[in-house]
């Protein structure tokens, strides 16, 4: 391609890919985004947010549009009230898919599915405000977080098999292993209990614990410094965190050097190194 030709493509790019979310329009949660930060709540506070067939449609497609959002640069994801979530809806989900067939139930187990590659498929950093119940597909929420707050009285429960379920929903026993290692996500794949916040904190789930009334101002100031830092960079970050489980020391030696070459191309790292010589802190724009 000739750079005669690449001013005409870039608008066709751009308005195929490139979106702004700071106004979009929730139906099944709130949303909010100020400066670069975005927070969904889920909004079910009368039944500890549980999720419901919308719900889950709806947050595994803002998750993907997420990925070409040029206005949002860290996400946090928390619950109305007291509780994170209490997972599917027992009413509107885990009655209704009972009466189900095979072929059916596999369409709804692969849409929660991508419910979780979306979430890691995002270059924002992610981040969970955990209070109160996080419980079945919200133990998960949580888990394909990429950082989690907590508190002392949040009680985490991955309780699949308590309902007649297997511990490998929504990729549990290939992403909980990596967070707490495959002793403890063993055991709590197989018992199903609840973790209290403590607990959660010294296994290495969550990253720290918060007082409940300043979790989310801690939430959003955690979100405001990611969101301030080189966004393409961190992106960039959370894609080879993701990828390299699945690669060879020499693949992922190889995989961060392409990597960092390319963020060596970015507005973001010059202005890095012109701070640096102006004894300055720079000011990230994600270019």
């Amino acid at each position: 391609m000739t750079s005669s030709e690449r001013p005409a493509l870039a608008p066709a790019l751009e308005a195929g890919n490139r979106k702004r979310l700071a106004d979009y329009d929730a139906r099944h949660f709130q949303w909010r985004c100020v400066d670069g930060v975005a927070t969904i709540t889920l909004n079910r506070p009368e039944r500890k947010n549980p999720l419901t067939f919308d719900s889950y449609v709806e947050l595994r497609d803002l998750f993907v549009q997420l990925k070409y959002a040029e206005d949002v640069h860290a996400v946090v994801l928390a619950g109305a009230g007291d509780n994170f979530c209490s997972g599917g809806d027992v009413h509107e989900i885990i009655g209704p898919l009972i009466a189900l067939r095979a072929p059916e139930l596999l369409m709804f187990t692969r849409m929660t599915g991508d419910l979780v590659k979306a979430m890691r498929a995002c270059p924002q950093p992610l981040i969970a405000a955990v209070d109160g119940v996080c419980a079945g597909a919200g133990a998960i929420l949580s888990m394909a977080s990429d950082l989690r707050l907590g508190t002392a009285r949040s009680k985490t429960a991955f309780l699949f098999n308590r309902v007649g379920l297997a511990g490998c929903d929504m990729g549990a026993c290939a992403i909980l292993p990596r967070i707490i290692g495959q002793g403890r996500a063993s055991e709590w794949l197989f018992t199903g209990r609840a973790i209290g916040g403590e607990e959660a904190e010294r296994s290495g789930f969550f990253n720290r614990l918060c007082a409940p009334e300043q979790l989310a101002a801690d939430a959003a100031a955690l979100a405001r410094d990611l969101a301030a830092g080189p966004t393409f960079a961190n992106g960039m970050t959370k894609t080879m965190l993701h990828q390299e489980w699945s690669m060879s020391v020499d693949q992922a030696l190889e995989a961060e050097a392409q990597a960092q070459a390319l963020c060596m191309l970015t507005s973001d790292y010059k202005r890095a190194y012109e701070a640096f010589v102006a004894k300055q802190r720079p000011v990230f724009r994600g270019d």
